[in-house]
């Protein structure tokens, strides 16, 4: 249920400013005549701007802002929607990191190198931190000279590579200019090839689709899915345990019963038995969608 109240929070969106199907100006107001409710309506934000990114993806060329919302509030624990909100400014990326990230700009502690300035280093002169080559400014590089973060390579000046001479971000191959490749010298991201200069459509449920991997970064289905809890527990009395559990559990005796860890396939059909009709069709409606290949991906049946 929602309440009239004033709340300050953080939201993402694409590129563009848009999130779904809305287009966003920074110093605007937007209003809907809705009651708002989590994953159905209303225009989602979160109160602190961490809490964002467990449901977008941590990439900076999508837009931050920071937001009030000025009408009617519904929340579901991190994740608020409103009926109507204000997109205050922009918030740019180097203060984003600041807000979301610990240990920058330190001189952080556990360095076991010299000239470090950042945390948990074991190479000298690195000024990011969990290095353990050499002079890296970075963070958890275990090759030398890199500018990024993550990479296992040398020389590398994006983020996460595995590879040589990449100037892109998460790149397995050699060369890359682009974002996310396994292949070489492709100058745009996404790509398993080589020589790429577009990026590819992707395989969606075993057959080509009409999206781009960055297309399912955006979507909505794969922020729902993102939600699939983990390591759920669930209280199993004593009249209800089959006989291998009462043996592996005898305290249930005088506990009268015991606290069942669900395996994550029984997770995600609770999650999915609560979803709301309107967020199941956004997940079923992921191209060439097939319920038996999503039941054996995620455990999920649809028709349960």
């Amino acid at each position: 249920m929602s309440e009239s109240r004033v709340v300050k929070g953080f939201k993402v969106f694409n590129p563009d400013w848009t999130c779904r199907g809305y287009q966003f100006e920074v110093g605007k107001t937007f209003e809907e005549d809705v009651e708002p409710k989590c994953c159905e309506r209303g225009f989602h934000f979160c109160e602190k701007a961490s809490d964002c990114f467990d449901y977008y993806n941590f990439n900076s060329d999508n837009k931050v802002a920071e937001v009030v919302a000025l009408g009617n509030v519904a929340s579901d624990g991190v994740k608020s929607c409103t009926n109507k909100i204000q997109i205050v400014r922009e918030v740019p990326w180097d203060e984003l990191l600041r807000i979301v990230n610990e240990g920058k700009d330190c001189t952080g502690l556990r360095n076991t190198g010299n000239r470090n300035t950042g945390d948990c280093n074991t190479g000298n002169r690195n000024t990011g931190d969990c290095n353990t080559g050499n002079r890296n400014t970075g963070n958890r590089n275990t090759g030398d000279w890199n500018t990024g973060n993550c990479n296992t390579g040398d020389w590398n000046t994006g983020d996460w590579n595995t590879g040589n001479c990449n100037t892109g971000d998460w790149n397995t191959g050699d060369w890359n200019t682009g974002n996310c490749n396994t292949g070489d010298w492709n100058k745009s991201s996404h790509n398993t090839g080589c020589f790429n200069t577009e990026q590819q459509k992707i395989l969606m449920f075993n057959k080509p689709s009409d999206w781009t991997y960055n297309d399912w970064l955006r979507s909505d289905a794969r922020r729902l899915l993102y939600q699939i809890p983990k390591n759920v527990v669930e209280w199993v009395y004593s009249e209800n345990m089959t006989d291998e559990e009462k043996e592996l559990y005898p305290t249930h005796e005088t506990t009268g019963g015991y606290l069942k860890v669900l395996d994550e396939s029984e997770c995600a059909q609770i999650w999915w038995n609560s979803l709301s009709d309107y967020c199941k069709k956004i997940i079923m409606s992921i191209p060439n969608f097939d319920a038996e290949i999503f039941k054996q991906c995620t455990g999920i049946d649809v028709n349960k």
